[in-house]
């Protein structure tokens, strides 16, 4: 389907047909399950076989090595090619981009898990690259976000690559490995709370999972006009994808402070400034070129503007620029950001001539209340990037000034909106209305992509369920359940214990009538940790540093515990899901074979 065809668009919605593709790679993939199935002795005929789905939650490092660690196991318990989906949000997104850059990365896991481990834990990747990367970004695209920020300045230090391979490339590549779905959350929609926010993003389609709209994946982030195309934007790449599942490894308040310092870290650094003063020096020798063939100077202004390779304003901006994130920082550590707003004041009334004037200084920058000077603070910050970006003319300033303005704003994932003015009935009309959407981490809706499997077109009858969350680790489960209550999609009740919190176990198993069964395993418990769970927390932390070798080393081994530790439980649970199937079940919403059309 595709939104440049929207009566195709009605049809799919009402229909529930999965992408043609998908459904060719489905029928497939569940040939080798039905294999696989036989080879461990396990009972089942071509219509008995069940869908699997393997869920990766979020939790930075910690998920990507977690879903690593498990996925190996998975393969030494001959149990990965019963998989038929793969989905993951935020962290396991980063682990899924690893494995699928090698195609049928499954049939070569172990050497394919050695060179993923070689890279994370080696050198980050020099200054020069990312930089190179951000200005591909900044003028590749109409829309330029924080997003693409994150990308170059904290993604690319946990998975220390530039990948510029993308989704659509990898069709036809993985024949031999589950269905990949990567989850992303639509951020008007969570906060409006009403439209579909679960979005997905799989090779040949991305859309939104519930309302069943979708459009090409080469052509998501493309201009659309009432179902048309009007303007092309280039396909994301893989390190931009990472980017926009994990984007959002903590509250608010710490990924502006980290990106703050991170775009500090990137403005001071000499490597930074030599290019941004290369440039100057470029443009200034490309002026006085001009100014010589037209004799319009005088000899001796030459000689004085040669003699200093970098025209003032550089310096003077780039030091009003610094004094803007500083006082940005000191903001959001509690500190009186006064003296940053005076010297902002100075240089820029020295720069203008005191033609000037800034917004006047709030008088409540000393109080203690932080609202109206969070307001202030973002109205001086997009008031200080008008006019310097005025000022200078070099890509690097230019992005910095960006980069501020996005954050005063707090803008990530835009994109143009497929939807866009859009007629159907179908839909929600807020999805309909705008001209784009910021789509941002599905963790800071659900920390575990459940809505991407359970579309009804898939018809999953076992997902299971790694939990690499930081804190309760019975959240995302007890979350998914109470939202498909509330939006009557077929999900099991979900019991666990006060002592389950604390202690929890590394297995559970949750059924019901009519509804898939749901294994959920915590990453951290009391079988493979003993009675040291909170000490593990505590090590790994979902925001941090890149974890170091031994640490890969440990966390593999413990993620790899819950596979190992469970490998005739899983084998169970997958007997009796066949066995659901061979006794039949009614499904109130599907009684066909859910992988051929249904025409009515």
């Amino acid at each position: 389907m595709s939104a440049s065809k929207p009566k195709e668009s009605i049809s799919r919605i009402l229909k529930n047909v999965l992408n043609k593709s998908e459904q060719e790679f489905v029928a497939g993939r569940r040939n080798t399950v039905l294999q696989t199935l036989n080879k461990l002795k396990i009972q089942c005929s071509q219509k008995e076989v069940p869908n699997i789905a393997l869920l990766g939650s979020g939790g930075g490092q910690r998920a990507m090595v977690g879903l690593l660690g498990s996925l190996v196991q998975l393969d030494k318990a001959g149990l990965l090619d019963c998989i038929l989906y793969l989905s993951g949000v935020s962290g396991s997104t980063w682990c899924m981009a690893s494995l699928y850059k090698e195609p049928n990365w499954s049939t070569k896991l172990e050497t394919v898990k050695d060179k993923i481990i070689e890279r994370i834990r080696g050198p980050e990747v020099s200054l020069t690259d990312p930089m190179a990367k951000l200005k591909k970004y900044y003028y590749g695209k109409d829309l330029f976000s924080l997003t693409d920020v994150w990308a170059v300045m904290v993604v690319m230090s946990y998975v220390k690559e530039i990948d510029e391979h993308t989704l659509t490339e990898q069709r036809k590549q993985h024949n031999k490995d589950p269905f990949p779905i990567y989850a992303v959350i639509d951020k008007q929609s969570k906060q409006s709370n009403d439209g579909d926010p679960w979005f997905e993003i799989n090779p040949y389609e991305a859309g939104y999972s519930l309302s069943g709209v979708f459009v090409d994946t080469g052509d998501f982030g493309s201009q659309f006009h009432k179902g048309s195309k009007i303007k092309h934007q280039d396909e994301f790449d893989m390190l931009y994808l990472q980017a926009l599942c994990g984007s959002a490894l903590g509250d608010e308040v710490d990924i502006k402070k980290t990106m703050w310092q991170k775009i500090k870290a990137f403005f001071q650094n000499e490597t930074t400034l030599e290019a941004m003063r290369e440039e100057e020096r470029e443009r200034t020798d490309k002026a006085m070129r001009k100014e010589k063939k037209t004799e319009a100077i005088e000899a001796d202004t030459i000689s004085d503007a040669s003699d200093d390779p970098i025209s003032p304003p550089l310096d003077e901006c780039h030091r009003a620029f610094m004094d803007l994130v500083n006082m940005n920082l000191s903001v959001l550590n509690g500190e009186n950001p006064s003296g940053f707003d005076k010297s902002i004041r100075t240089n820029l009334n020295d720069l203008s001539g005191g033609k000037r004037p800034l917004i006047s200084t709030m008088e409540t920058l000393e109080t203690a209340d932080i609202r109206p000077e969070k307001q202030y603070i973002n109205r001086f910050t997009m008031e200080v990037c008008e006019y310097l970006s005025s000022q200078i003319q070099n890509w690097l300033f230019d992005a910095g000034i960006s980069i501020c303005k996005c954050m005063a704003e707090w803008i990530w994932g835009r994109k143009y909106n497929f939807l866009h003015n859009m007629t159907d009935e179908a839909v929600h009309s807020t999805l309909l209305q705008s001209e784009t959407r910021d789509y941002i981490d599905a963790g800071l809706l659900l920390n575990s992509p459940y809505f991407s499997v359970l579309r009804e077109d898939r018809d999953i009858d076992l997902i299971i369920s790694l939990d690499f969350s930081e804190g309760d680790p019975f959240m995302t489960v007890n979350d998914a359940a109470e939202t498909c209550k509330k939006l009557k999609i077929p999900f099991p009740e979900v019991n666990v214990t006060s002592e389950d919190k604390t202690k929890p176990k590394d297995f559970y198993v949750f059924k019901g009538q009519n509804t898939p069964t749901v294994i959920h395993i915590p990453l951290f418990n009391a079988v493979n940790c003993g009675d040291k769970v909170e000490d593990w927390r505590k090590k790994y932390h979902t925001f941090q540093g890149a974890y170091s070798a031994e640490m890969i080393a440990d966390l593999m081994d413990v993620a790899g515990k819950n596979i190992s530790n469970n490998r005739e439980k899983l084998k169970e649970q997958i007997r009796a899901v066949i066995e659901k199937k061979r006794f039949g079940r009614s499904k109130t919403f599907l009684n066909k074979d859910p992988f051929r059309l249904n025409i009515n």
